[in-house]
């Protein structure tokens, strides 16, 4: 697999959903394509513009929303401030007028069913998820992009050209766990505090915190949202939200007015064990129905996968008492570093791997980080990550109608249990005696990837996708 320097903030990044790879990604490439006509002095010349879409990206892209992301890439919009009410509003107008606006700039005619497709019988071979973008100019000539999303909202652009960010010297560089774990040992630093010192090659120690609570709150205020809002999610399957009223049921008569008040109530209906798993699975909904309703959310590392890591960091928070500033940053350094791990070695893309490439790794990520929290060593952090990944192995991605509904939204409650029950064996374990390591399985993940059948793999051709009989329009 190719090196590459991840920081917390590329595994953990705000934007909208549904999805990363379907949503996010072209979003960006899109963002992209209009950056490269204004270097190229080209976008007052565009007179067209064409935007093909191939495989996955194709076959689940209108369930997904990827035509939305796209036309509101091209507009200018950026996905971390855009008002998410305006999303619909202002894509019905791009198809109504049938004008757009490149980069808040340039406007062009633009039809929508003309100069949009979906190419659901062609791909590319370097990842199935693929977007050209094509802008014809008033000399004659033509511009021409591809870009690949390749899962949590990570794109590359074909021909390499672009690079996310400086390369900078680590002081610790990680490919592998066994890396990690040689830097932890060596240094006696915990995994979240090797992680910080990594990211202070790229920033400062202040400005690192700042934004690592910038993400928590926009984790905290996705839960919130999630658990106070109602109705059906939008996409003709009408799935009914459900965790507002889980929520109301389990709250009871306990008053609150803010999300600090809100953790304060919950504690105030006790630990048994049955409460706990319903809270933890009103919290991983919330997150996945904001996912589903195009709101906003963080990729935790991938917006399918979204509500999983905030679900089971909002149980440490209520439960486990871990709700202050430096325990929060602990436990998203430590999750950060056990997603870019499997990252380096395998995929965190559906479409590359099915959802244990996002389930799966968001499990992971989610044990390590509780673990350590919880006052595991940094072998027992490895080896919760390494059991909740074990428990996820040939999880297949299989969207009914496309979209991030069914069964996505439930399997984030249970990659949310599995990962709490993984800690829990972790650190009631002596890892000296695990039989299989986190890279073993890290392997096993992308050997399974590969092995897996495409129709597994995020295109809506196999598994519930095609066995469950809803009436609903191609996507």
């Amino acid at each position: 697999m190719q090196r590459e320097q991840i920081s917390i903030f590329d595994m953990f990044k705000i934007g909208i959903g549904p999805s990363s790879s379907h949503t996010l990604g072209p979003w960006r490439a899109a963002q992209q394509f209009v950056e490269i006509l204004e270097q190229r002095q080209a976008l007052p010349l565009v007179v067209q513009i064409k935007i093909l879409l191939y495989g996955s990206l194709a076959k689940t892209g209108k369930g997904h929303g990827t035509d939305i992301a796209i036309l509101l890439g091209l507009s200018g919009d950026d996905p971390v401030t855009f008002e998410v009410n305006q999303v619909g509003p202002k894509t019905e107008g791009i198809r109504t007028s049938n004008k757009l606006v490149l980069g808040g700039k340039k406007e062009i005619s633009f039809f929508v069913n003309d100069d949009l497709l979906f190419l659901f019988n062609e791909s590319l071979p370097y990842h199935p998820n693929a977007v050209s973008f094509q802008a014809f100019l008033s000399n004659g000539t033509a511009l021409s992009e591809t870009f690949y999303s390749i899962g949590g909202g990570f794109v590359v652009r074909e021909g390499g050209q672009n690079q996310p960010k400086t390369e900078v010297d680590l002081p610790f560089p990680i490919e592998t766990a066994n890396n990690l774990l040689h830097w932890c040992i060596k240094t006696g630093l915990k995994i979240s505090e090797v992680v910080m010192e990594n990211e202070l090659a790229w920033r400062s120690e202040q400005e690192t915190i700042a934004g690592v609570l910038n993400i928590f709150n926009a984790i905290k205020e996705c839960i919130y949202r999630g658990c106070h809002t109602a109705g059906l999610l939008p996409g003709g399957l009408n799935v009914a939200r459900r965790a507002a009223s889980l929520n109301r049921k389990l709250i009871g008569s306990n008053a609150y007015n803010n999300f600090d008040e809100w953790v304060f109530a919950i504690r105030k209906t006790g630990d048994s064990f049955h409460n706990t798993l319903d809270w933890v699975s009103c919290f991983a909904l919330a997150v996945n129905e904001e996912n589903a309703s195009f709101g906003r959310v963080v990729t935790a590392p991938t917006n399918g996968a979204a509500g999983v890591i905030p679900a089971v960091l909002q149980y440490y928070l209520v439960f486990c008492d871990g709700f202050t500033d430096e325990k929060i940053i602990q436990f998203l350094l430590t999750a950060s570093e056990i997603g870019s791990i499997f990252k380096k070695g395998a995929t965190i893309s559906a479409a590359m791997g099915g959802c244990q490439a996002e389930i799966g790794v968001s499990s992971a990520m989610a044990a390590a980080a509780l673990t350590e929290c919880l006052g595991g060593t940094q072998r027992q952090v490895l080896m919760a990550a390494e059991i909740a990944m074990e428990h996820h192995l040939g999880m297949t991605c299989d969207p009914i109608g496309g979209l991030v509904q069914i069964p996505c939204i439930e399997r984030n409650t249970m990659g949310a249990i599995k990962a709490i029950t993984a800690s829990q064996l972790a650190l009631q374990t002596n890892p000296d005696n695990a039989k299989v390591s986190l890279d073993a399985v890290v392997k096993t993940m992308w050997q399974t990837a590969l092995d897996m059948n495409s129709k597994y793999k995020e295109t809506s051709d196999g598994g519930l996708a095609i066995n469950i009989p809803l009436s609903l329009p191609e996507c």
